[in-house]
C-alpha cells in the first residue's frame, strides 16, 4: 500500500476498509436512534409516552441535532477525522446508555437531546472521511455505502429491539444496544489514518463560517435539507406507531415486517451511487450526472408519498409505499452527500455538511412536532388512517420542495474558486 499516492490519481486500496468504519458507525447510529421509537410503540413505554409527547421528545432530539450540526463539522475539520469521529461516537454511545435511567417523558427528552448532540457528528465525519479517501468519480458510491448504514441499522433495529423488548425489560435493551459503540471506538482509534495528500490539505487555514454562509451552494443545500430529511425521519421514527395505531400490530410482528422500507433504502443507497457512477462513465459530466440522479430519485420520493394514500388499503401496500419512498430518499441522499467535495475545498467538507445538517435538524424538530400534533388531533376526529394519510401527503410535498430547490436554485455543482 502506498500511503502517499494521490487519491484523485490512484485510489488507495485501504479506502474500502476506511469506508467500512463509517458504515458500521452509521449502523450503530441508527440502532441507538431507533431503539426508543420501537420500545415506546407498544408495551410498557407506550402507556408512558402518548403521541404528542412522542413528537415533543423527538423534537428534543432534533433541536440538539440542529444545534450540534452548527459546530460539529467545524470541530471535525479542526480536530481531524480520527479524533473528531472518536469523540462523537463516545458521546452518543454514552447518551444512548442514559435512556435506561429515564422514568418520565422529561427524562427521555433529556436523554434524546444528548443523543442528538452526539449523533450529529456522524455524517460530517463520514463525509470528511470519504473526501480524504475517494476520488470524485467514486464519492457518490462511497457515500451510498456508508449512508446505507442508516438503512441497515433501521433493518436491524426492529427485530433486535423486538427480541430484547420481548425477552428482557426495556432498560436492559437500552444498555445492550448502547454498549456496542465503545468497541467501534477501540478498533477505529488504532486503525484510522489520513492519507498524506489529505493530511496536507487539512493543515490549510479553515474557511470562516460567514464566508461559507454567503455561498449560494451552502444556503440552498441547507434549505433543501430542511424539507427533505424530515421525510426519512418520519419513516424511521413513526413506522412502528403507524403500524400499531392503524393496523393494531404488536411489537413482535413489527419486528418482522418494519424492516421492508429500510431494506429498500439500503438498496437505494448503493444503486443511487452506482447509477451516477455509471452515467459518469458514459460521458455525462459529473455536475449534470449528480442533478439527473437527484431529480429522478427525489421525484420518486415525493410521488410515492403524495399518491400513496390513495391506494393504501392494507398494511402491506403501506409498507411498499414507504419502501419506494425510502429507496428514493436514500438514492437521492447518496448523491447529495457527494456535493460538498465537488464544490468546496476538502478542508471545508465536514463544515459544509455540518451547516447543511442544521437544516436537517431544524426540519426534523419542526415537522416531528407537527406530525405528533397532527396525528393526535386528526386521529381523535377522523381516525388514525386519515391522520396518517394526511401526514404522508405533507411529507411528499416537502420532498418536492427540496427537489425544486436543488434543481432550480442551487446552481452548477462545480468547484467554488472563491474559497
Amino acid at each position: 500500500m502506498n500511503k502517499i499516492a494521490a487519491i484523485d490519481n490512484k485510489p488507495l486500496k485501504m479506502r474500502w476498509v476506511m469506508i467500512s468504519f463509517a458504515f458500521v458507525a452509521t449502523v450503530l447510529n441508527y440502532v441507538d436512534r431507533l431503539a426508543f421509537n420501537y420500545l415506546s410503540a407498544e408495551g410498557a413505554l407506550r402507556h408512558l409516552i402518548p403521541d404528542d409527547s412522542f413528537g415533543y421528545i423527538s423534537t428534543a432530539f432534533f433541536i440538539a441535532y440542529m444545534l450540534s450540526n452548527g459546530f460539529s463539522g467545524f470541530l471535525i475539520d479542526r480536530l481531524g477525522t480520527r479524533l473528531g469521529y472518536t469523540i462523537y461516537m463516545c458521546f452518543w454511545t454514552t447518551a444512548s446508555l442514559l435512556h435506561a435511567l429515564a422514568r418520565l417523558p422529561l427524562h427521555f427528552g433529556i436523554a434524546r437531546f444528548f443523543l442528538g448532540i452526539g449523533e450529529a457528528g456522524n455524517w460530517p465525519a463520514a463525509i470528511k472521511l470519504t473526501g480524504e479517501w475517494f476520488p470524485s468519480s467514486e464519492r457518490a458510491t462511497a457515500s451510498g455505502i456508508f449512508n446505507s448504514g442508516a438503512a441497515v441499522g433501521a433493518v436491524i433495529a426492529p427485530p433486535l429491539i423486538a427480541y430484547l423488548g420481548t425477552n428482557y425489560n426495556w432498560e436492559t435493551a437500552f444498555i445492550i444496544i448502547g454498549c456496542l459503540g465503545y468497541l467501534w471506538v477501540f478498533i477505529f482509534w488504532f486503525t484510522y489514518y489520513t492519507p498524506q495528500k489529505s493530511s496536507s490539505a487539512t493543515k490549510e487555514p479553515s474557511i470562516p463560517v460567514k464566508k461559507l454562509l454567503r455561498s449560494r451552494f451552502v444556503l440552498t443545500l441547507v434549505l433543501s435539507k430542511i424539507f427533505m430529511d424530515p421525510v426519512w425521519y418520519f419513516i424511521s421514527f413513526w413506522i412502528g406507531r403507524y403500524l400499531v395505531d392503524v393496523y393494531g400490530w404488536q411489537l413482535a410482528k413489527i419486528g418482522i415486517y418494519a424492516m421492508i422500507p429500510f431494506i429498500a433504502a439500503d438498496a437505494g443507497n448503493i444503486l443511487g451511487g452506482l447509477f451516477t457512477q455509471l452515467i459518469i462513465k458514459k460521458g455525462v459530466p459529473v455536475p449534470k450526472a449528480r442533478k439527473i440522479a437527484v431529480g429522478l430519485f427525489g421525484a420518486m420520493t415525493a410521488g410515492s408519498l403524495i399518491l400513496g394514500p390513495f391506494i393504501i388499503y392494507n398494511p402491506f401496500i403501506a409498507l411498499v409505499i414507504l419502501a419506494i419512498a425510502g429507496f428514493g430518499y436514500a438514492a437521492y441522499t447518496a448523491n447529495t452527500m457527494a456535493f460538498p467535495a465537488d464544490v468546496v475545498p476538502q478542508r471545508a467538507t465536514a463544515s459544509v455538511w455540518g451547516l447543511a445538517s442544521v437544516g436537517s435538524g431544524l426540519g426534523g424538530a419542526l415537522f416531528q412536532s407537527l406530525s405528533g400534533i397532527t396525528v393526535e388531533k386528526l386521529s381523535g376526529k377522523y381516525g388514525y388512517s386519515t391522520a396518517y394519510n394526511s401526514v404522508f401527503i405533507g411529507y411528499g410535498i416537502l420532498a418536492l420542495l427540496a427537489l425544486l430547490v436543488i434543481l432550480f436554485l442551487m446552481g452548477p455543482l462545480v468547484k467554488d474558486k472563491t474559497m
